[in-house]
């Protein structure tokens, strides 16, 4: 990619749009909240074989002022152990409509901050789920930590937990970014509990940062990025800052001439792809990084990469079972959300009914379609003969429409076509993926209308 560096950075302002991050497809603004908890049901009746669980730790101690998550702030500490107990019976009424026996392949915490969490409560919770889907003996198991909050003890409760990946929130090193994000986290809180994860046989370690945060300058991020590299995490996610003050109002804090302007944060994004390949790591795609040693960026080498609501992946083909308020579940056919309000997700739990809010079913054509996204973001392509193999067709003939609406793309290198029918992301494509994979949605001009459009997506860089 280092030789075409100076033609990327004169594409990037003209891609840079709000578009989906395809962690599913379709996207979930054209879900329907027609599809409710009977449709659940009978899609977690058709669930059979290994399983991944994702669940949802809403709480945080303190406001990020970045942050557009959904989270509850909060320093009652009887209420996690509260949400636990909802948390185990909505667990319990999943695992009674699934009839066959099924073991977890996966399984990550998310947040909010699961270290949160007090160590007797990350073990009550761990010990829970591995007792209604047993873990598989080389299951993956992950959690995201704050590492302001998490203690010696959480570390010893993650390492008899069997956690074998962790992410770390880290967003910036820089001090001055740290304290107009709310976030005071200096280098050595982190380089401590990298020390103490590793000391604990943590297999894993991952960063996430943020770039296009306030008072970010180019050579304070670069110091920023050299420190992560000093640090040596295993993975990197490096994600787009997204001021969506009509979600995060506490973002209105930050004035206009406080963020980066878009050159700036085009400048900070290839800053990143620059050091981090520099230092030996491999571009996943879109925002994440992987030492060539860790399964991601083997994954990638041997095409089995896989994309979902936890981001890029190694585990292909399981239903992903979603709880927690505003978890989703990724089943067979069928796409199925949480309510997002805590009060809302525990009263339809406690009345003992799925708290399914919204979903979708997916049509012959949704496969199609996702077929073709996840091979651009995953194997940065589409194989015409395995679409072929798969749908009994053409696939320049199904899509002749999109490939048409390629050509801009095409004449700006961003991608090939071969002779056989295939499509080829280059190395400008692979970065610019959600672009090219944004023109084989049939969903994205519907959801695109209207003055609210540009609130559905973050920003394409």
């Amino acid at each position: 990619m280092s030789n075409a560096k100076p033609a990327l950075r004169g594409l990037l302002p003209r891609y840079v749009r709000p578009l989906p991050r395809y962690t599913s497809y379709p996207t979930a603004p054209a879900w329907s909240d027609a599809f409710g908890p009977d449709d659940y049901r009978r899609a977690l009746a058709r669930v059979d074989g290994d399983v991944s669980v994702y669940v949802h730790v809403p709480f945080c101690r303190s406001l990020c002022h970045f942050c557009a998550c959904n989270r509850i702030i909060t320093r009652d500490e009887a209420l996690p152990a509260r949400y636990l107990d909802t948390l185990e019976r909505e667990i319990g009424l999943a695992r009674r409509e699934i009839p066959s026996e099924v073991r977890a392949a996966q399984l990550h915490l998310g947040g909010g901050t699961p270290t949160h969490l007090t160590p007797s409560q990350l073990r009550r919770l761990v010990r829970f789920v591995g007792d209604t889907f047993p873990l598989r003996a080389d299951a993956e198991v992950s959690i995201e930590v704050d590492p302001r909050v998490t203690t010696p003890d959480h570390v010893a409760a993650i390492r008899e937990g069997g956690f074998n990946r962790v992410s770390l929130g880290v967003q910036d090193f820089d001090a001055t970014v740290q304290e107009a994000i709310h976030r005071i986290q200096p280098k050595s809180v982190t380089a401590s509990l990298v020390h103490d994860l590793r000391a604990a046989g943590v297999e894993s370690i991952a960063f996430d940062l943020i770039y296009g945060l306030p008072f970010q300058t180019t050579e304070s991020f670069e110091r920023s990025l050299a420190d992560v590299i000093e640090l040596a995490p295993d993975r990197i996610a490096i994600y787009s800052y997204a001021h969506v003050t009509w979600v995060a109002k506490q973002q209105r804090g930050f004035e206009r001439k406080d963020l980066p302007g878009a050159e700036t944060k085009l400048e900070l994004f290839t800053l990143a792809l620059r050091r981090l390949m520099d230092a030996g790591y491999v571009y996943i795609g879109l925002d994440h990084f992987a030492k060539p040693e860790d399964d991601l960026a083997r994954a990638l080498a041997a095409g089995t990469l896989r994309r979902n609501f936890m981001g890029y992946t190694t585990q292909a083909g399981l239903d992903l079972l979603g709880f927690g308020p505003s978890a989703i579940s990724e089943l067979a056919g069928a796409y199925a959300q949480n309510h997002r309000g805590l009060d809302d997700w525990k009263s339809a739990v406690g009345d003992g009914r799925l708290a399914t809010l919204r979903g979708h079913v997916l049509t012959a054509d949704d496969e199609d379609r996702r077929f073709v996204i996840a091979g651009l973001l995953c194997q940065g392509g589409v194989d015409a003969e395995a679409y072929a193999e798969r749908f009994g067709g053409r696939f320049e003939a199904r899509h002749a429409e999109a490939l048409a609406r390629l050509a801009p793309m095409e004449e700006d290198g961003l991608v090939e076509r071969s002779e056989q029918g295939s499509l080829r992301l280059t190395p400008e494509g692979r970065v610019l993926a959600r672009n090219v994979a944004a023109v084989f949605d049939a969903y994205l001009p519907a959801t695109e209308e209207g003055d609210s459009a540009p609130r559905r997506f973050s920003q394409s860089v």
